[in-house]
C-alpha cells in the first residue's frame, strides 16, 4: 500500500496552517475553508499524516478559492502516523486506524454538510484516505 518514497519526506504538521479554521463537524475536529454559502462541499480524506499537513490544507484552501466549501476532518483523532516511532511502526499504527472505521465516521460529516444546506458533497482521498469505500 505504501512505497518507501511515501515516508521519505513526511510533512511537518502544523495545527495553524492554512487560511481556514478548525471547528467540530459531524462529531470530528475538522479544518474548514471557503464560504459556508457555497452549495458545493468537498470532503478531503487525508493520508496517514493527518489533517494538520500544511500542503493538504493549502490544497483545501485552493479548492475553496474556486467556490467550494472544503472540509478536512481529523479521522485519525489526533494520532497521525509518526515516522520512526519504534513503538508504533506502520503496520501496528494501521491496525488502530482502519479505513473501515473512517468510512463510518464520514457519514455524519456528510450529513452535517447536507444539513447546512450543501446540495452536493464530493470527496477526495489521499493514500490512506483513498482506501475509503461506500
Amino acid at each position: 500500500m505504501f512505497g518507501p518514497q511515501f515516508c521519505s519526506n513526511p510533512p511537518t504538521l502544523h495545527p495553524n496552517a492554512g487560511a481556514g479554521h478548525v471547528e467540530q463537524l459531524g462529531g470530528l475536529i475538522t479544518y474548514v475553508s471557503g464560504s459556508p454559502n457555497s452549495k458545493f462541499a468537498i470532503l478531503f480524506i487525508t493520508n496517514i499524516f493527518g489533517y494538520e499537513a500544511p500542503l493538504l490544507r493549502k490544497l483545501a484552501d485552493e479548492v475553496a478559492a474556486s467556490g467550494f466549501y472544503a472540509v478536512v476532518p481529523d479521522f485519525l483523532h489526533g494520532e497521525p502516523f509518526v515516522l520512526n516511532d519504534p513503538n508504533r511502526p506502520l503496520q501496528v499504527w494501521l491496525k488502530d486506524h482502519g479505513t473501515d472505521k473512517g468510512t463510518e465516521e464520514a457519514k455524519p460529516v456528510i450529513e452535517a454538510l447536507k444539513s447546512k444546506g450543501f446540495s452536493a458533497v464530493g470527496a477526495a482521498g489521499f493514500c490512506w484516505g483513498g482506501e475509503f469505500s461506500d
